[in-house]
């Protein structure tokens, strides 16, 4: 792990960010977070002297849908000044935290990868993170899912044990996702059920989770030394108080009464509401519409397919079937 700190690395030659490029972070950082402006120093001050984050990224489970958003992440326009690059979210992730151990990122293989993760957790006690995706089979002492002969549920009792703060990325690290969904045969969990009294964990839902939000959290998590506030789910208030429905971009075609009838009527061409289409918007607490995806180029309703109701409980079970309408929004 690198001991220089991170505002060093980025005005390095490699990345020769500005200092205004990395306050213009900072205040993105503060915006997303819904904290106030003024905090945009303080922010600016805690990534400008702390060393990287030492992180362990677990993957059980699971598609990899998480790790991928994690590093698809895109460079895009400065919308003010076109021409200007800003720096993505993604490399910013990059440069905040040391990834110390993760299985489909990493260099070394078998027994060498191993090492890495016994020697994070044993060189960096109570400083690391610990980053979950996948669910968690605690059937049958959890034999469906095995990493160098040792089950998912006995590595991530190890890992989560001295973590600084763990993070459940994704619905199936929250509750199980599709792996929990009836009849759940391999008992899939998340891992605040595979972790019996964990208490500095953050569930960061959604198939997969918003790359954005997994930055605000460590952001917070570094500049106050604590993570943000959360719901009785687990789930920061930042990233899940509002449901999608409130700020969607449609959503004044839902009060005009608008809405999508069939794939590509002419609703559906002209960019109407999709609540008859089945959108779970309604009914799912997340910022898809405020953040978007890959740097905000596009999330499914601006593309044109209604929320599925990702982030939220067993949506697998709850919110299917995906294109039948929820119960109308107040």
């Amino acid at each position: 792990m690198t001991t220089d700190s991170l505002f060093s690395q980025l005005k390095s030659p490699i990345r020769n960010m500005s200092r205004r490029d990395f306050l213009k972070f900072s205040l993105l950082m503060t915006s997303i977070l819904a904290i106030p402006k003024n905090y945009v120093r303080d922010i600016a001050q805690a990534l400008s002297t702390t060393t990287r984050l030492p992180v362990i990224w677990l993957e059980f489970q699971g598609c990899t849908g998480d790790t991928e958003s994690f590093i698809r992440a895109n460079r895009r326009p400065d919308p003010i000044n076109p021409g200007v690059i800003d720096p993505s979210i993604s490399e910013i992730l990059l440069d905040i935290i040391s990834l110390e151990y993760h299985e489909t990122l990493m260099v070394p293989s078998g027994d060498r990868s191993e090492k890495s993760l016994l020697d994070t957790i044993q060189n960096y006690p109570g400083q690391y993170l610990c980053v979950v995706e996948g669910s968690i089979p605690i059937k049958d002492n959890g034999v469906y899912c095995t990493i160098g002969g040792r089950s998912a549920l006995s590595i991530v009792q190890q890992a989560c044990e001295n973590a600084r703060a763990t993070f459940a990325v994704g619905s199936c690290a929250w509750d199980g996702g599709l792996a929990a969904a009836a009849p759940n045969p391999t008992g899939a969990v998340g891992v605040k059920a595979a972790v019996p009294g964990i208490t500095n964990l953050i569930n960061l839902p959604g198939c997969p989770s918003n790359v954005v939000n997994v930055v605000a959290s460590v952001v917070h998590l570094i500049t106050f030394n604590q993570l943000p506030d959360r719901d009785n789910l687990g789930r920061p208030y930042f990233a899940y108080g509002e449901v999608i429905h409130d700020e969607c971009e449609r959503e004044d075609f839902f009060e005009d009464g608008k809405y999508v009838l069939a794939w590509g009527d002419e609703g559906h061409r002209k960019g109407w509401c999709l609540y008859k289409m089945g959108c779970k918007g309604p009914a799912t607490p997340h910022n898809c519409s405020t953040v978007g995806w890959n740097d905000d180029i596009s999330w499914p309703v601006r593309s044109g397919h209604g929320c599925i109701g990702c982030a939220s409980p067993n949506f697998w079970d709850a919110m299917t079937p995906f294109y039948k309408p929820v119960p109308n929004p107040d």
